[in-house]
């Protein structure tokens, strides 16, 4: 085949935190995913074990990337370019898809493609709808909280973000003192859907800036409930998740509407694992309904970490001939704003 023409086959590899991907997408067509989770392993720690996600990666990666190929039905001889996660992410996770990635890219003599994460999570929702610029991408994860200004395809401006901790991480350990499974968020919007919002909690960080911070929020809700254990009372759990995800929802949706009503947007883009979340989705749509803005959620099954989305960007970067050397190394606190620069 030559390589110089016609429609590209990228294989991609995401492991960033406690998900081993491969995909292959040629041209615009994504061809196969496949994606090993680790959540049963990690379930029984209340929290991602990052020693223990990197040596599941270790013994993953090769799985996935068989099994993509076979659904593929290709061979690696097919290939254009290897694309991967550099970061943001665990280092020791990250590593084990890069040095994959690098090995094949040398002995198949293809250039090898650096992707952040959180462009992927963005470029996830060109499965389902084209992107738009300018858009307000809002990237809501377990380890990240950021709104993201886009005037046009791969350009990035942070406008917003987390001063401490990300809204994701805020939900698994209010989750964990209110004696709920991993991940918390899954639990917590299970749960609020059962209870009112009776508990009164301080709003976060409120300073005129399109910033957040939700330390205070997570520590007056484990605070809370460690003062009711210590008088013998019961805290309602279906009532403090209900009434904590209305805050910590609540602020995401206050620093949008602050970023709408400073710059002009097409659209509105949610991204990350927290945008599987119903009631933020909900209270988005239902924000911008009848506006000039649209609204774009992505399929639930490109709100978790996947190589799909990592592909995807990995596509547009072969354009753009933006490829790494094998020296390449990761970077677990990579900014969006400098994923070029590696």
């Amino acid at each position: 085949m030559d390589k110089l023409s016609g429609e590209k086959i990228i294989l991609a590899i995401e492991s960033s935190c406690d998900e081993t991907g491969c995909a292959i997408i040629k041209g615009d067509t994504l061809i196969a995913n496949a994606v090993s989770t680790q959540i049963e392993i990690h379930q029984k720690y209340g929290g991602v074990m990052p020693e223990i996600a990197s040596r599941l990666h270790l013994e993953n990666v090769l799985v996935v990337i068989n099994e993509a190929l076979v659904k593929a039905n290709i061979t690696l001889d097919d290939l254009d370019a290897i694309a991967v996660t550099r970061g943001p992410g665990l280092i020791g996770a990250l590593h084990v898809g890069l040095q994959a990635a690098k090995t094949l890219a040398f002995v198949l003599g293809i250039p090898l493609i650096p992707v952040h994460h959180l462009c992927g999570h963005i470029y996830a929702n060109e499965y389902t709808n084209q992107l738009k610029f300018p858009l307000l991408a809002v990237v809501v994860s377990g380890g990240n909280t950021e709104l993201v200004y886009m005037k046009d395809n791969l350009q990035f401006e942070i406008i917003g973000e987390t001063k401490d901790d990300a809204i994701g991480e805020s939900f698994d350990k209010v989750a964990r003192v209110l004696g709920l499974p991993y991940p918390g968020g899954v639990a917590i919007d299970k749960l609020s859907k059962l209870g009112q919002h009776t508990y009164k909690l301080p709003m976060p960080m409120h300073d005129g800036t399109l910033n957040f911070s939700y330390s205070g929020l997570k520590t007056a809700v484990i605070n809370m409930v460690h003062t009711a254990e210590q008088n013998g009372a019961k805290v309602d759990i279906n009532n403090m998740a209900k009434s904590f995800q209305d805050v910590a929802v609540g602020e995401i949706i206050d620093r949008v509407k602050r970023a709408t009503s400073k710059y002009k947007f097409k659209q509105i883009v949610l991204a990350g694992g927290v945008s599987a979340n119903s009631y933020l989705r909900s209270e988005i749509v239902d924000t911008y309904k009848g506006s000039d803005i649209q609204v774009i959620i992505p399929p639930i099954w490109c709100t978790t970490d996947n190589a799909a989305m990592i592909a995807k960007v990995g596509s547009y970067l072969y354009k753009e001939k933006v490829f790494a050397p094998l020296t390449l190394g990761v970077d677990p606190s990579w900014k969006i704003e400098d994923y070029r620069k590696f």
